[in-house]
């Protein structure tokens, strides 16, 4: 893996239409796809900043800091951009459920 700077990274994401890029999230250890969710520049760099997952709430239209109120944290191991600058993946340490139904996995469904 070729390791970059965070300003590199910030340079080289590329934002939809409406500021956002997807960011899949993954536990580190045990590679387990964990949830997608949305960033814009001022939760990328308050990720980064602070070493905890803060993303953008297309629904509320606000920040939305992981685990703010139920307590189920993401701690930021390492973030990557794929090859087109246009998603995330970030390796992180999830304390608790990361679907909002209480669920570890927000992929608790199949086929």
């Amino acid at each position: 893996m070729q390791k970059i700077t965070a300003e590199e990274l910030f340079s080289a994401v590329r934002y939809n239409n409406d500021g956002l890029v997807p960011v899949i999230t993954q536990q580190f250890d045990t590679k387990e796809v964990l949830m997608m969710a949305w960033a814009n520049k001022e939760a990328l760099k308050e990720t980064v900043e602070t070493g905890r997952m803060c993303y953008f709430s297309r629904s509320r239209q606000q920040l939305w800091r992981k685990g703010e109120t139920s307590g189920h944290t993401q701690k930021l191991i390492e973030l990557r951009i794929d090859c087109d600058g246009d998603t995330l993946l970030a390796l992180i340490d999830q304390t608790g459920a990361a679907c909002h139904t209480n669920n570890r996995s927000c992929f608790y469904r199949g086929l």
